[in-house]
């Protein structure tokens, strides 16, 4: 079973460097513009939030968004919610473009978007069902936050490179 949910996972991450490879880089951009980056997870995306903060090698100018208030907009945002249509994240979401800050999303698409129509930039995770099959035809293994750490990380990577570029 490890095998074959090493196989989906693989093939799960190279669609996301295949099909979101413009949204990587225009929501890098985007983020690298900000003063401070602050992130939102939902649920099991919280992973994103310890990564980014507490990881062995930090976002650069990242802080934990608890509330609106704090952001200006001179910052930007950047969430992680499993689906699109996550309350919270749409709530934060509505909010963000009220105040005009300008937020990069990640989520599933589900339903015509909600999380997806809002962003500025979206991430698609691409993650509508487990990756394995059960004995009845059900699914199981819905790695979100695996495939959200993977998106977290190809967005550090490049903000990372933007940010070099303009030390230089």
């Amino acid at each position: 079973m490890l095998k074959m949910f090493t196989t989906q996972l693989t093939g799960l991450f190279k669609r996301l460097e295949e099909k979101e490879e413009f949204a990587f880089e225009d929501g890098a951009r985007l983020l690298a513009q900000g003063q401070s980056i602050f992130i939102f997870g939902t649920k099991e995306m919280k992973a994103v939030e310890f990564e980014a903060l507490e990881g062995e090698e930090p976002l650069k100018g990242a802080k934990n968004l608890t509330s609106v208030e704090e952001v200006s907009d001179a910052d930007r945002v950047l969430i992680f919610t499993r689906r699109s249509d996550d309350e919270a994240a749409v709530g934060l979401a509505g909010q963000l473009q009220e105040k005009g800050i300008p937020f990069v999303a990640v989520s599933t698409v589900f339903d015509g978007g909600g999380l997806a129509e809002l962003a500025d930039v979206h991430l698609d995770l691409r993650l509508t069902k487990g990756l394995l099959p059960d004995d009845v035809g059900n699914r199981y293994g819905y790695p979100s936050a695996m495939a959200a750490l993977f998106v977290y990380h190809g967005l550090k990577f490049t903000i990372d490179e933007i940010l070099a570029e303009y030390e230089e």
